[in-house]
């Protein structure tokens, strides 16, 4: 079969691989029919996240099930699902606790309890490198999905692959920024980082009761989208102090909430990247102190971009001042994805407006190179095996 194969830093190609197959009874072989890249899989193509081994990216797939394992009771030959990228065994304390991120089966290799750089990681995901589990991912024509009967959801005729396809991750991250607030009604959200996960969790915040929602972005044309799709207020950074810009809009007070959804690779000067240098950082965490200054008293931020490193002049005496809640981590899917199917078939939510490009899967490494190097005013790229 042909996948997207990363080989080392800057080199993901399309090469043609051995079929997966079922290794375990509670396992189903997918023929994928959409896949996505996401903005976290740059971190693996930059090097940020390290992997030694050639690995199938992806974590955002679907598509029908070809063959089925002994043990799976849920599903059958030819259903069409929908798959969260966090692995799942479905049966251990973690996954008992809706908590299924931190599944303690599905990593066995790399799991731990101290959330390690380099080691002691949560559950596996798919495609996304040895430390989370070594897992071939979905950019290719087949994939091999374990624990087939917990995760993978049904997808009713009726939806096409591309208003599916989000909720496989960017679409519940998303939410799960704006859930970990807990919003009551009538709050200001301030969303830093107009990239997908960022527009998805511009549309959670209006479902779930902001009164306005404040997008930040350097990229003109990523502003122009969520103004488009979300009819959001935009700042752009370059322009304003996007501080003093949120506390103008809000009284003086700052958000009730400000999500960051851009992580540890945001842009940067060379005094920045210097600085990670000397610190041994990976990357920089200026989007995150944005937002504890932007976040009112007594506000909430919520941490959804990546990061992966230990960072020196960390706030704490401007949390501890300003009483902020800070909630982060990977997205429980399992804890929202049947709610969030229902808005899709209900129409309460439309995911497919932040799509830019949608080529087929022979073209990925040309789909790599625009959304990393923002070209062509790339949002989002689906592959099509």
């Amino acid at each position: 079969m042909k996948a997207a194969v990363f080989h080392k830093p800057g080199d993901i190609r399309v090469d043609t691989v051995a079929d997966p197959s079922i290794l375990d009874p509670q396992d189903v072989i997918l023929r994928v029919t959409s896949t996505a890249i996401c903005g976290s899989d740059l971190h693996i193509l930059s090097g940020a996240v390290p992997q030694k081994e050639e690995l199938i990216m992806g974590h955002e797939f679907m598509g029908i099930v070809e063959e089925v394992g002994s043990a799976v009771t849920k599903l059958k030959k030819g259903d069409r699902v929908v798959v969260p990228f966090p692995i799942a065994c479905g049966q251990c304390f973690f996954c008992n606790h809706e908590a299924s991120t931190a599944c303690e089966n599905s990593n066995y290799k790399h799991y731990g309890p101290n959330g390690d750089m380099l080691d002691q990681k949560g559950a596996a995901l798919f495609g996304y490198t040895d430390l989370y589990g070594g897992y071939s991912g979905g950019q290719a024509e087949y994939v091999r999905v374990p624990y087939a009967d917990i995760s993978p959801r049904i997808v009713p005729d009726h939806l096409t692959d591309e208003q599916a396809l989000f909720l496989t991750d960017i679409f519940p991250t998303g939410w799960s920024a704006i859930d970990w607030a807990q919003l009551k009604g009538g709050e200001v959200v301030a969303i830093f980082g107009s990239g997908p996960v960022g527009l998805m969790a511009q549309k959670a915040a209006w479902l779930n009761g902001a009164s306005r929602v404040i997008a930040i972005d350097p990229l003109d044309y990523r502003l122009d989208k969520a103004r488009a799709v979300n009819k959001v207020d935009t700042l752009n950074p370059n322009n304003v102090d996007v501080v003093e810009a949120i506390r103008e809009m809000t009284g003086g007070r700052g958000a009730d909430v400000c999500v960051d959804a851009v992580g540890f690779e945001p842009e940067r000067n060379f005094l920045d990247k210097l600085k990670a240098t000397v610190n041994f950082e990976m990357g920089s965490m200026k989007v995150l102190d944005l937002c504890f200054q932007a976040v009112r008293r007594m506000g909430t931020v919520s941490i959804v971009g990546v990061y992966g490193s230990t960072y020196d002049n960390f706030p704490l005496h401007r949390i501890f001042d300003k009483g902020i809640t800070i909630k982060q981590g990977q997205a429980p899917v399992l804890n929202y994805i049947d709610k969030l199917i229902d808005l899709v078939k209900e129409e309460k939510v439309v995911l497919d407006d932040i799509i830019t490009h949608t080529l087929p899967l022979s073209e990925a490494s040309f789909g790599y190179e625009i959304f990393e190097k923002k070209q062509e005013d790339c949002v989002k790229v689906v592959l099509k095996p």
